[in-house]
């Protein structure tokens, strides 16, 4: 059954009907898996990926990649404090990684100020952080699997001589 939630991450909106047709079983069997993935919390959620470039908004926000330095905590290790960051509504996402750092995490705010607030006087100052390394997102060209090309209009000035 783990073709339905293959077919389920490419494609989020996938009927059961069209699984089932996909997979060659019976739409009552799709829903039924559906169903129990859903209560055992395999499938978390249905998302959309959406161009926030196309949509022209102002208060699109800004999106920060931190890298943060941790001390594991005796008894806890790394998931007592990462649940204390991942607490934070500004944070969207939270990973434990391998490398130089423990953590990357993922803050959404309004602007620059915002974020580096978030950074400054609630991430830093935990007791267990040792350090932060901030990176601004500033462009995305690919996102869930999912290339966000579109044509530009060429706003350069054309000059004739």
């Amino acid at each position: 059954m783990e073709e339905i939630l293959e077919i389920l991450e490419k494609d989020g909106r996938a009927t059961p009907e069209e699984i089932a047709k996909m997979l060659k079983k019976k739409p009552q069997e799709i829903k039924s898996a559906i169903k129990k993935y859903e209560k055992e919390g395999v499938i978390l959620k249905y998302k959309a990926v959406v161009n926030r470039d196309l949509v022209r908004n102002e208060d699109a926000g800004l999106r920060a990649l931190i890298e943060v330095n941790i001390i594991p905590q005796k008894d806890a290790g790394f998931d007592k404090i990462a649940e204390r960051i991942y607490s934070f509504p500004e944070v969207s996402s939270c990973y434990l990684i391998s490398g130089t750092y423990d953590l990357l995490v993922i803050v959404e705010g309004k602007n620059i100020h915002t974020v580096s607030s978030f950074v400054a006087e609630k991430l830093s100052c935990l007791e267990n952080v040792r350090g932060t390394t901030t990176h601004f997102l500033l462009k995305k060209y690919k996102e869930d699997g999912v290339i966000l090309k579109h044509k530009e209009e060429n706003k350069r000035i054309a000059i004739s001589y």
